[in-house]
């Protein structure tokens, strides 16, 4: 034991227990003690059993499928950021001279392992739907194709920056922008997550934009279409559902939700995944803090979206909808 490390304590039951089961005898490490008991075995056993009543109701109980690693893919993400931004998200201390060759090893890198998780996300997609098992040739197919995209996702994420850079007056320089702004952070990880997504991998998607979900507050599904000049401001609370579509030079505030109004369902009762359920943003439209915008509606071009409107009904270009402006239209469809 390293010195001034307290000494593990365990009881008999659970140090015999973890004997059988992995041969690795810790008596040298651990002290036993016959006042502690919590049971182990016993608890094992029964989340066992539950884990494989699980499993049989799922027709998974022989082969139960693995997973995208999440820490795996904030491994990647990290690494793809620092490729992207390598003088503000790379390696401290990186001088000019040795930027394209940590770009090129840091890509290098991340690549390999995101080609690890593209196979494993594969064989759960195939495994799922009963598929032939995927070659490893289409998987590093796929992360060929992504990362043939990251010059493009570059330019965009400067359009992005630009645009969070002249429209807030506190911002002082791009890249305080970069490193600071939590909905560059998030948009960092869609734009990532999209193209993942375009490829036919909507669950590594799905992990890295829930990632920058975990971090920042800022709920963006990968599926969603999001134009250039993307500005979320503070950026605490904002939903952005499956199937919306932003266009050019929006801006977003804190708690905005862009939702659907309703779940169609089967005539089973199951929902109908997939379908176009949110909204429709035209470019420079402004929507400002906990407005919440729901079903397939538009939002016209130019229109300005007042904080805590509830709005269900599309409006025509360089609208500007407040909340006195929605009671009162409330009360004219009523009298109607």
């Amino acid at each position: 034991m390293l010195t001034g490390q307290p000494e593990a304590s365990v009881s008999k039951d659970t140090l015999a227990f973890f004997i059988s089961a992995t041969g690795v005898d810790m008596l040298h490490t651990t002290t036993v003690s016959s006042n502690e008991s919590f049971d182990i075995p016993a608890i094992v056993q029964a989340l066992r059993d539950v884990r494989l009543a699980s499993l049989e109701h799922r027709h998974r109980r022989n082969k139960p499928p693995k997973l995208p690693s999440r820490k795996a893919l904030q491994d990647v993400l990290a690494g793809l950021s620092a490729a992207l931004f390598p003088n503000r998200l790379g390696a401290p201390g990186l001088k000019e001279e040795g930027v394209d060759y940590f770009v090129g090893y840091t890509l290098d890198t991340a690549l390999r392992e995101l080609n690890t998780q593209i196979q494993i996300e594969l064989r759960y997609s195939a495994d799922t739907e009963h598929d032939k098992t995927p070659s490893a040739e289409a998987a590093l197919n796929k992360a060929r194709a992504f990362a043939q995209t990251l010059p493009q996702i570059r330019q965009l994420l400067d359009t992005d920056l630009n645009a969070a850079f002249e429209g807030d007056p506190a911002a002082r320089s791009l890249d305080e922008v970069l490193v600071c702004y939590p909905g560059i952070s998030a948009i960092i990880n869609y734009r990532l997550a999209h193209e993942l997504h375009k490829l036919g991998l909507p669950l590594i998607a799905r992990i890295i934009s829930e990632l920058a979900h975990s971090a920042t507050g800022i709920d963006i599904h990968p599926g969603a279409t999001i134009a250039e000049g993307f500005f979320i401001d503070h950026g605490t609370g904002v939903v952005i559902g499956e199937t919306a579509v932003i266009g050019r030079h929006v801006r977003l505030y804190q708690a905005v939700t862009l939702g659907a109004k309703r779940f169609p369902t089967d005539e089973h009762g199951h929902l109908i995944k997939g379908s176009a359920r949110h909204p429709i943003l035209e470019d420079d439209v402004v929507i400002y803090a906990g407005a919440t915008i729901l079903g397939r509606i538009t939002i016209g071009a130019g229109s300005v979206i007042g904080g805590n409107v509830w709005l269900t009904r599309s409006v025509p270009p360089n609208s500007q909808i407040t909340q006195a402006k929605t009671q009162e239209q409330a009360v004219s469809d009523t009298a109607q």
